[in-house]
């Protein structure tokens, strides 16, 4: 175990850096940079609770490859999800990002040191509604959110982004909803995290029906929100989902064997990629409807919806017709 590695380490800590100091460096630096508070929460969990226990008193010069790849294997042993190991892989290659650029070692040995991919098998965390599904949310969603949830499926719009969307943003003469801001999980507005987030996406005429009529009644807003909470400010996440999403869902009962509710909030971001896929619409047009930053995630996360056994059967068809018929 890498742990006890650390013990005979003991005494270089005062000569070399450590893993610890370069976490250390790091988390400053990412506050230096002004990171999203739910960010730098995710970041120090990732420190505190899984690098300095189990490499942090490693100096950083005499960080292996070997250690790396143990380092992964024992979070997986002792029961982190894989996803949860990708995410915490991604700080231990950001702290030593910083220790190279503080020249405490050469290079970074975990930049080449790959997890092997997951199953593509059915994912539990990535549930895609049914359309009668999409239809009992449409039909019997409560008042106060219909106009939300609504908004959400037919434009595959991210929660955090609807809880800080601004009526300045919704053209109703040109039919778009330019997402500009999101509200992270204190309520502050900030903007999207990526650049891709920035975007435009056009309203169906439901929704611009229903957002006419939700302004015209909607709750006053310092903020100008769209979809503000009783007093104006923004809404709180865990209140939707357990209040309002939750409850719903269990009251038409779409909900798992133990009479849970099937699936959460971002599933409506589901909803929406299944159906602009239906749609035939190319994979680079929805990857800029959802605001991702590559294709590639689109393609990871969606891929399976792009297939069509049918299809493929037909054009395996007219392979063999367009080569053997004269």
């Amino acid at each position: 175990m890498i742990e006890r590695a650390c013990f005979s380490l003991i005494s270089a800590l005062s000569r070399s850096p450590t893993i610890t100091d370069a976490c250390n460096s790091w988390l400053r630096t990412c506050e230096r940079n002004g990171l999203e508070s739910s960010t730098m929460k995710a970041y120090r969990s990732h420190a505190r609770i899984h690098i300095d226990p189990k490499i942090g008193c490693i100096p950083v010069a005499d960080l292996t490859r070997s250690d790396v790849k143990d380092f992964i294997d024992d979070l997986l042993d002792a029961g982190v999800s894989q996803t949860q190991v990708r995410k915490i892989m991604v700080s231990l290659r950001a702290v030593l990002a910083e220790a190279v650029d503080r020249e405490w070692m050469d290079r970074s040995v975990a930049s080449d040191v790959k997890m092997r991919r997951r199953s593509k098998r059915h994912d539990k965390d990535k549930i895609i509604p049914t359309k009668n599904e999409i239809r009992a949310i449409l039909k019997k969603a409560p008042a106060s959110h219909h106009a939300m949830f609504l908004t959400a499926i037919f434009t595959g719009m991210r929660i955090s982004e609807l809880r800080g969307l601004a009526w300045s943003v919704v053209d109703f003469e040109a039919k778009t909803i330019r997402v500009v801001q999101r509200a992270d999980e204190q309520g502050k507005i900030g903007p999207p995290k990526s650049k891709a987030g920035i975007r435009t996406i056009p309203m169906t005429p439901l929704v611009l029906d229903t957002l006419s009529d939700w302004k015209s009644r909607a709750l006053p807003s310092d903020q100008d929100l769209v979809f503000p909470n009783s007093v104006g400010r923004v809404q709180n996440y865990a209140n939707i989902y357990n209040r309002v999403f939750k409850p719903m869902l269990v009251d038409l009962g779409i909900v798992d064997d133990e009479g849970e509710a099937r699936f959460g909030i971002h599933s409506l971001r589901h909803a929406a990629a299944s159906l602009f896929i239906e749609q035939g619409w190319n994979p680079k047009k929805i990857q800029t409807l959802l605001g991702h930053a590559s294709i590639t995630l689109t393609l990871d996360t969606y891929g399976h919806l792009f297939e069509n056994p049918e299809e493929d059967v037909a054009m395996f068809e007219k392979l063999q017709s367009d080569l053997l018929v004269a």
